[in-house]
């Protein structure tokens, strides 16, 4: 890139800090193993063939490409972070992990997320997380902070006979038409937990794509949403009481313990851990 600017070696190289003939001799190597002539010799200047002229951009990203490996390779020898990838819930993507990411500083690691429904956190971390929000701790070499005790609610529409109450049990729930997010949604699996732990069961479901669509079905009048989601569509959110209490969904955030960034990764968890709180209540 130097010498193209330049236009002759000897400025080039004066450029780079090295002698000129290094450089004509590193120009003439590299033109070797391209198998191609990269540059025009005449008078002492050098311009660029066509070859050189195409082959100019690529020679620029391949040069971006390794500023930004070194930069990360910084990063990671001093165990910090310039990117964090986040696996978790849709539930949660939304109503925790979007809102807390709205409230990160120029200087925090800048976010990437995916969507991991039904997935342990030795499965979310596989796929790339670097901190994985499940609703099981995970086992070493991960490691774990709880998160949040978030509410599965029985959503209802204004117009509903429970719609002035502020709980309902399990014995009713199951007698009304639910809607339910899929099988690998942590609220359902939450609910079909309870059941199965009391000997219940329910009929005929209606099943939606998430929560968001679940609550637009119980809008309209449909039936009961079951859902973990924050209340949508003015519907009225009731606590499902079960045995154990009310009905809920643990989540807990997991990170490798053999990541360079570990401190960095547990301080980003400690601080979800605070907005959440703050958010929802204590886990």
């Amino acid at each position: 890139m130097q010498t193209v600017d330049a236009g002759t070696v000897t400025a080039a190289a004066d450029r780079l800090h090295i002698t000129q003939p290094g450089l004509s001799r590193q120009l003439r190597q590299l033109e070797q193993e391209l198998g191609v002539e990269l540059f025009h010799r005449t008078g002492g200047r050098l311009t660029p063939t066509r070859a050189g002229q195409a082959l100019l951009p690529l020679a620029q990203e391949v040069l971006a490409r390794a500023d930004a490996l070194r930069v990360a390779a910084t990063y990671q020898a001093q165990g910090r972070l310039d990117r964090i990838t986040i696996g978790a819930p849709l539930t949660t993507l939304r109503d925790v992990v979007a809102p807390f990411i709205a409230t990160l500083d120029a200087d925090d690691p800048t976010p990437e997320v995916f969507q991991a429904d039904g997935q342990t956190a030795a499965e979310v971390l596989g796929r790339g997380a670097d901190l994985a929000m499940t609703s099981t701790p995970a086992r070493a070499p991960y490691e774990t902070k709880p998160l949040a005790v978030l509410p599965v609610w029985a959503c209802v529409p204004s117009n509903h006979r429970w719609a002035r109450r502020s709980r309902v049990s399990l014995n009713d729930l199951v007698d009304e038409r639910l809607i339910l997010p899929p099988t690998t949604f942590t609220s359902r699996i939450s609910l079909e937990t309870a059941l199965r732990r009391e000997g219940l069961s329910y009929a005929d479901p209606v099943e939606a794509a998430d929560g968001t669509v679940a609550q637009a079905l119980a809008a309209a009048g449909r039936g009961v949403a079951v859902v973990s989601d924050d209340p949508q569509f003015d519907l009225h959110p009731l606590s499902i009481r079960t045995t154990d209490g009310p009905l809920s969904v643990r989540l807990v955030s997991a990170w490798d313990s053999r990541h360079p960034a570990r401190a960095a990764l547990a301080t980003i968890a400690t601080r979800l851990s605070q907005f959440v709180a703050t958010r929802y209540g204590s886990a």
